[in-house]
């Protein structure tokens, strides 16, 4: 069972299994076109690009996901109380400084990347610094801080780059297929009907695959990051009235993005009016916000 000590293992071994699942992926999808054309020069294009898109959704996925978000980076001089903030709750627990970045949205929402605590931001909305008070901003940011310390940024970062890619991806095969991108004989006709196939299939699978690994990605990481940043700021008040604030606001997010909408501290599309059921819990990508404060203030 992950917790607070062994989550950052956990974490860790889920991103590389990520990683290696989509290199084999992509190799499988190279061999099987190359067979189908008799031409291995597929397959050593679909090993050279898996290799890379690994290698990239590693090294450069949190600058994606700032560019989606318009993130802007900010400083001491420009953003003084969420700097200090920030700062005082890295020399309490011993973690390197993040960056930090601001994006203009009246949306109250935050969010944590980057592949390693050396490397890490911390995103905040231009809203949630004018609707929270100290005591709630820092419940805020110890939350996200919780989940660099735990590794819970490396893996849904790269969740969005790879997820994204899956979309892609079945987007091109239907393309080939329905604009005519394959025509020719017998061996050409045939390689067209599975081209037809594996887009459809990946059509439908995108959304779902994107779906699983926010689950395995597991929602249980909130509650975790929530108690651990009640541990680090020793008020679990503050966050609790933090959520509540960013739950009852109920604006979405403007540039929000399915891909990492499970990044945020709270659902950046939409916040329910009504208790979700049974299976609506099992689709989201956060604890209902209700479960998560009343969490927070058992602990108080």
């Amino acid at each position: 069972m992950a917790t607070a000590y062994n989550l950052k293992d956990v974490n860790v071994r889920k991103t590389w299994f990520l990683m290696t699942g989509f290199f084999f992926v992509v190799i499988a999808i190279g061999w099987a076109f190359s067979w189908i054309y008799d031409a291995p020069i597929i397959l050593l294009i679909a090993v050279i690009f898996s290799i890379g898109m690994s290698f990239f959704s590693y090294w450069y996925s949190d600058k994606i996901v700032l560019r989606i978000a318009g993130a802007k980076k900010v400083s001491r001089e420009t953003h003084r109380e969420l700097w200090n903030i920030t700062e005082n709750l890295c020399i309490s627990t011993g973690l390197p400084m993040p960056r930090l970045y601001i994006i203009p949205d009246a949306s109250p929402n935050a969010f944590a990347t980057g592949r390693n605590p050396e490397n890490a931001v911390v995103a905040v909305t231009s809203g949630l610094l004018e609707l929270l008070d100290k005591n709630e901003l820092e419940g805020v940011v110890a939350h996200e801080l919780a989940h660099i310390q735990n590794r819970d940024i490396l893996l849904m970062t790269v969740t969005v780059v790879l997820v994204g890619f899956i979309a892609l991806l079945s987007d091109f095969f239907l393309r080939m297929t329905l604009f005519g991108g394959m025509r020719g004989g017998d061996r050409d006709g045939r390689a067209q009907i599975i081209m037809i196939i594996v887009g459809l299939v990946l059509a439908i699978l995108a959304p779902i695959a994107a779906m699983v690994i926010k689950m395995a990605i597991s929602r249980k990481r909130e509650f975790v990051a929530d108690a651990s940043a009640a541990l680090m700021t020793r008020y679990p008040e503050g966050l609790a009235s933090a959520l509540e604030k960013i739950s009852s606001h109920g604006v979405p997010v403007k540039r929000a993005n399915h891909a990492m909408a499970h990044m945020y501290i709270s659902n950046p599309f939409r916040n329910r009016s009504k208790k979700p059921g049974f299976f609506d819990k099992l689709f989201m990508t956060h604890p209902p916000a209700e479960e998560r404060i009343k969490s927070l203030r058992n602990v108080a």
